[in-house]
């Protein structure tokens, strides 16, 4: 019997675009082989977007995007993309419900995972305490002074924790993602998914 994953996406105004656009993409193209593309019973990974109050958000560089639920009407998920970018580091970073409803979500997804500045928002949570931690190159520092708790890892895609996986700056979400995909259905999928994407990477 073929599994599938609900992902939830978090939005927030000024978001990094790649952020969250590299590992949409990478769940919403992942097909299992032997299915006709484009069926519910194709796609391993049904993928939502979030935001605090429902209502449409700009990214950084003036995308605007509706997002499919709130916090109110949020349906659960297996899956929880927290991405970054300048309205992470600067503002949702410090809005203490952003912060409580990842720290409640944490409590039933499987899996809790992080993009660029996004890992400010889990360690702000408590969620990185005692782990091993990645983000952007340009906030290592402050990830490593605000939070000691946390063991940042530098240089790296990404972090894999268990039930948390951490990456680095905007297009490492796409590394991470892919590496969701090899984990959950192993590396013959997740290859076939970068070709479709053609994506240059090697998933062993």
């Amino acid at each position: 019997m073929k599994k599938n994953w609900s992902v939830g996406i978090f939005l927030f105004n000024d978001v990094e675009v790649l952020d969250f656009a590299g590992p949409f993409e990478v769940f919403s193209v992942t097909t299992y082989p032997d299915q006709h593309v484009d069926t519910p019973e194709s796609k391993p990974f049904l993928v939502k977007l979030v935001s605090e109050t429902g209502e449409l958000i700009q990214a950084c560089n003036g995308l605007k995007v509706l997002p499919d639920y709130s916090f109110d009407n949020a349906p659960h998920f297996d899956i929880l993309v927290i991405p970054g970018g300048l309205g992470a580091r600067e503002k949702e970073i410090y809005n203490e419900k952003v912060i409580q409803w990842i720290s409640q979500r944490m409590g039933n997804v499987k899996l809790m995972t992080s993009v660029c500045t996004g890992a400010l928002m889990l360690a702000k949570a408590s969620l990185l305490d005692g782990k091993m931690a990645t983000t952007h190159w340009a906030s290592y520092d402050r990830l490593e002074n605000e939070f000691p708790a946390v063991t940042v890892k530098r240089n790296i895609k990404f972090v894999d924790e268990g039930n948390i996986v951490t990456s680095g700056g905007i297009s490492a979400g796409i590394n991470m993602a892919f590496h969701v995909v090899k984990q959950l259905l192993g590396s013959e999928i997740a290859q076939a998914t970068a070709r479709t994407m053609e994506y240059d990477i090697t998933i062993e």
